[in-house]
């Protein structure tokens, strides 16, 4: 009984030292751009994921579906707060043709596994 226990107990251990626990930096690049005749402001999210030229990436509801809209940037830049992410960088871009549109980099570290394991699919 005691031979059995030990086995155990030293398999656990070989197994969970084999676990790779580093953590890689992943970025994302955040777009905000103002809304025609609303204070409200719709927002993308690029994380690197490859994109149709004409696709309509901006944030959706998990559960809805539908396109989430944030009170302000400030909102938004809340809510990938909350998500993990850190804010590496930020600038305004302005046009003559319409709103000005704000670019948020941010930053957030990852299980290496997890990162590999989603670059797969």
């Amino acid at each position: 009984m005691k031979l059995t226990f030990i086995l155990l107990l030293s398999l656990t251990a070989v197994i969970s030292y084999g676990q790779d626990t580093t953590k890689i930096e992943q970025y994302c690049e955040l777009v905000a751009q103002g809304r025609l005749f609303s204070p409200k402001v719709s927002i993308d999210i690029n994380f690197g994921e490859a994109r149709e030229f004409f696709s309509d990436n901006r944030m959706r509801d998990e559960i809805t579906g539908k396109v989430k809209l944030f009170n302000s940037v400030t909102d938004a830049l809340n809510y990938m707060g909350t998500q993990g992410w850190s804010l590496v960088n930020a600038f305004p871009i302005s046009t003559s043709s319409g709103p000005q549109v704000y670019h948020f980099y941010f930053k957030k570290l990852f299980l290496k596994s997890e990162v590999m394991k989603n670059e797969k699919n």
